[in-house]
């Protein structure tokens, strides 16, 4: 393996996202002629970051991240996130590295444990998830900047084929939640990824469980919708938080009075449909990124006061393209 780090001194070259910034999530069930659309779109409307996801059954993650890439000239992509057990970090290493030498400085990859279930029904839930996202992360990281592997438990990277380094080193986040996974993202990632409900409570707490000691990106997910009217636009975005009645999303509500509440309320419902139905409107507002835009430009500086460096509003329900419009009102 070559040692050589290819980090770019080029002062054209675009930088790292870091700071204040604003981005917007790529549904992941777009009608296939409306995704390039959305991207060009939210490239145009001024959004800092473009966010893919990759979720079982759907789009891949790194074949939307370079399809949008080639659409637009200035957004940054985000993939948040491929989970670490699909591919190897060899080939995981040389997806990021070839749309970082392709779209030098507009890429993040995002790495993660996978949902659980559908990592099991995969047959591809690792006896020790921890370690396995570590060594994953750890290599991929080690391939983008030309340095030698760590040989690890799961990971074996004992050849030097890896010549087609990027010279801006893309940033390797971790996406976890829980305060050992925070932890490990603190000590080798780039940055973290919070793909679930985020209000400011919990980046606090998620921050201090992080414990970085240098440059540490923080990015967070919220369903979000515009409105004069607020109570519109929270009505419109409660679909959105079904997926927190599922048993595998335990977002940690740290701070928030209602914790106990919500963690009952989930236990007593029989589908996440009846779960998001049966959230008072007062739980909507503080899991969401809804109201009027004043309102959410507030919500938006209370998270980034709180250690967040982008935010990401992911929008709901139907003409998502229209809704990206109102959603630009925010910046």
């Amino acid at each position: 393996m070559a040692t050589t780090a290819h980090i770019s001194t080029d002062p054209d070259a675009p930088s790292a996202p870091t700071g204040r910034r604003i981005g917007v999530m790529l549904p992941r069930d777009l009608p296939p002629h409306e995704v390039l659309q959305f991207a060009r779109q939210a490239d145009s409307l001024g959004f800092d970051e473009l966010w893919v996801i990759e979720d079982l059954g759907f789009r891949g993650g790194v074949a939307q991240a370079a399809a949008v890439l080639a659409a637009t000239s200035r957004i940054t992509v985000g993939i948040g996130i491929t989970p670490a057990a699909v591919r190897h970090a060899a080939f995981a290493a040389m997806e990021i590295a070839t749309l970082g030498q392709l779209f030098p400085g507009r890429i993040v990859a995002g790495l993660g444990h996978g949902m659980p279930a559908w990592m099991r029904s995969l047959g591809l839930w690792p006896a020790s998830p921890l370690t396995l996202l570590e060594e994953t992360a750890t290599a991929v990281r080690s391939v983008l900047r030309g340095e030698a592997v760590p040989q690890g438990r799961y990971v074996t990277l004992e050849h030097e084929e890896f010549t087609e380094l990027p010279d801006v080193v893309p940033p390797v986040l971790l996406g976890v939640r829980g305060p050992r996974s925070l932890a490990l993202s603190g000590r080798i990632a780039d940055g973290t990824l919070l793909a679930e409900p985020a209000p400011p409570t919990y980046i606090r707490a998620a921050r201090s469980h992080i414990s970085a000691t240098g440059p540490h990106q923080l990015i967070t997910y919220d369903v979000a919708a515009v409105s004069k009217d607020s109570g519109l636009a929270l009505e419109a975005v409660r679909p959105g938080l079904a997926y927190i009645g599922e048993p595998d999303w335990a977002p940690h509500l740290v701070g928030l009075d209602f914790a106990d509440d919500l963690a009952a309320l989930r236990a007593r419902c029989e589908s996440p449909q009846e779960f998001a139905r049966q959230l008072p409107l007062t739980w909507v507002d503080a899991l969401s990124l809804a109201g009027t835009p004043e309102g959410i430009r507030a919500k938006i500086a209370a998270r980034h006061d709180a250690g967040a460096t982008s935010v990401v509003l992911t929008p709901v329900g139907e003409n998502r393209l229209s809704q990206l419009e109102q959603l630009a009102q925010v910046q």
